[in-house]
């Protein structure tokens, strides 16, 4: 099955220079988990929410939080992205992406078009919404392929 089958698409990116308190605002806005970090259109790195919440005060959305807080927001996606990400293209597969997900410690995979451009994004939770159509295509690729144990005619015809 081709990884665009499953890609999540479009996708939410950011650049370099958003603010903290962009990237949470669209975090919060559109209930995601990973943003794709472009610089002139072409993907650069990813930024999670994991990276977000690992810099930010558990006290943020209450009535506690402090200006340490409120300036850990205002610093600049450049503090916690991470640069070069793997990525897949759009001829990949999806065991390409299952392949990666079980080697490389990592939340979110961006597909790329041949220019590096981002145009969408798996996650872990893709590949699981899509297990039983995974299987059934898997099962079907299994099914048609050529039987080694049928008995197989002689040359002699008999």
């Amino acid at each position: 099955m081709n990884i665009t089958e499953i890609m999540s698409a479009p996708i939410k990116s950011v650049t370099l220079d958003h603010f903290l308190k962009d990237v949470k605002v669209i975090f919060d806005q559109h209930d995601i988990r990973h943003l794709i970090v472009i610089e002139e259109g072409t993907l650069i790195g990813v930024v999670s929410e994991r990276d977000l919440l690992k810099n930010i005060s558990p006290y943020m959305n209450s009535n506690v939080y402090t200006t340490r807080d409120i300036a850990t927001l205002n610093q600049r996606v450049i503090n916690i992205v991470t640069r070069n990400p793997k990525s897949l293209t759009l001829n990949d597969k999806v065991q390409d992406a299952i392949t990666l997900f079980n080697t490389v410690r990592i939340g979110c995979i961006p597909i790329v078009d041949e220019n590096n451009v981002p145009v969408g994004i798996v996650t872990r939770g893709d590949i699981i919404r899509n297990f039983y159509k995974l299987k059934a295509q898997m099962q079907d690729e299994h099914d048609s392929e050529p039987s080694h144990s049928d008995p197989q005619p002689s040359a002699t015809g008999e």
